[in-house]
C-alpha cells in the first residue's frame, strides 16, 4: 500500500517512490471537473436536457440519468479476464441495451460507467477538441498538475503500475483512463476544492450529494453520497469526505479531501487487489491524523 499526502496545498515529501499508476474511477472526477469548467464559462448549464438523451449534466454526474452499466454484463467480465480485444463503444451499448433507460431521469440512482462516457461525447462536442486536449487544457494544466495522461492501448500502460493485472487494456474502460503519479492526484483534488477551478456556487453544487443510505459493511462510511463526479459523505470518527474510489483488475486507489476548522487535507492510497474498504480506511486515518484528529 502507498499513499501521498497534500495539507493546506502543500505536498508532503512521500516516503517511498512515487509511481505511475492507474487513477480508475478518480478518472470521473476530472472528467466532472472539465465539464463543469464549461458550465463556468457558459457553454453547459447544469439542468437544461443534453443534446445526448432526455437528461441533464447534473443527472449525468450524480448518476441520476436512468442510464444502466456495462458492468453489470457477465459476458464484459469474461471477456476482460480473458484478455481479449475490447468491444467498440457503440457494440458495448448495444449488448447492454443502453439505449433503454432503467427509470426516468431525476427519480432514482445508479452508478453507471456509460453516463460519464455520455459525459466525454458532450466535452468534445461542447469544447470542440478532443477528450485528452479538453483534459488537459480545461484541468490538468489549469491546477499545474503534470505527467498525467490517457491510456488508450496495452502500449499506454507499459510503465504504469498496474498491481495484479500487468496484462491490461485500457479501452475497456469506456470513459477513458487517466494514469499519473499518485501525488499528482492528491494535488488535483486539493486544489480543485480549494477553488482553484471552479467559482463557490459550483463547488457547493460538486460537494452537494445525493444520500445514498447508512453505512456501508467493510467501509468506513457512515453516510455516504454522490455528488457531481465526487462520492461525498461522513466517515466514521467524524470526518467529511469529498473525493473518488476507484478500482480495476489488479489494483484500487482512492483519493480524498477533508476540511477540519482552518485546515484541509487531501490524500491518496493505493494498493494491489480489490479491497477498497482498507484503502478507505487507510485514507481516513491518515487525513484524521494530519488534521490532528487523532494522533499520527
Amino acid at each position: 500500500m502507498t499513499f501521498s499526502l497534500v495539507a493546506n496545498g502543500h505536498l508532503i515529501p512521500p516516503t517511498q517512490p512515487d509511481a505511475v499508476i492507474p487513477w480508475w474511477s478518480f478518472t470521473k472526477t476530472v472528467l466532472a471537473a472539465t465539464a463543469l469548467s464549461l458550465v463556468r464559462d457558459g457553454l453547459l448549464t447544469l439542468d437544461e436536457p443534453l443534446a445526448e438523451g432526455p437528461f441533464s449534466l447534473r443527472q449525468l454526474l450524480r448518476h441520476e440519468a436512468g442510464l444502466a452499466d456495462y458492468s453489470e454484463l457477465a459476458d464484459y467480465h469474461a471477456a476482460v479476464a480473458r484478455h481479449d480485444t475490447p468491444w467498440s463503444a457503440e457494440e458495448m451499448l448495444q449488448r447492454l441495451d443502453a439505449g433503454r433507460l432503467r427509470y426516468p431521469p431525476g427519480s432514482g440512482w445508479r452508478y453507471s460507467n456509460v453516463g460519464y462516457l455520455w459525459l466525454t461525447r458532450v466535452i468534445e462536442r461542447v469544447s470542440g477538441l478532443a477528450l485528452h486536449q479538453a483534459l488537459s487544457q480545461r484541468v490538468l494544466a489549469p491546477l499545474k498538475v503534470s505527467d498525467v495522461r490517457l491510456a488508450r492501448t496495452r502500449a499506454d500502460l507499459a510503465t504504469v503500475a498496474m498491481g495484479d493485472c500487468p496484462d491490461y487494456d485500457p479501452g475497456w474502460v469506456y470513459h477513458g483512463l487517466l494514469v499519473g503519479p499518485l501525488a499528482q492526484a492528491a494535488l488535483l483534488l486539493e486544489r480543485l476544492l480549494n477553488g482553484d477551478l471552479l467559482p463557490p456556487a459550483l463547488l457547493q453544487a460538486v460537494q452537494t450529494p445525493r444520500l445514498l443510505g447508512g453505512p456501508i459493511a467493510g467501509r468506513p462510511w457512515t453516510a455516504p453520497g454522490y455528488g457531481l463526479g465526487l462520492m461525498c459523505g461522513a466517515v466514521a470518527g467524524g470526518l467529511s469526505l469529498s473525493g473518488h474510489t476507484g478500482s480495476g483488475p489488479g489494483s484500487v486507489l482512492a483519493v480524498y479531501h477533508a476540511v477540519h476548522g482552518s485546515h484541509s487535507a487531501s490524500c491518496a492510497v493505493w494498493q494491489t487487489g480489490g479491497d477498497q474498504g482498507a484503502v478507505e480506511a487507510e485514507v481516513v486515518a491518515r487525513l484524521q491524523a494530519e488534521l490532528g484528529l487523532i494522533s499520527g
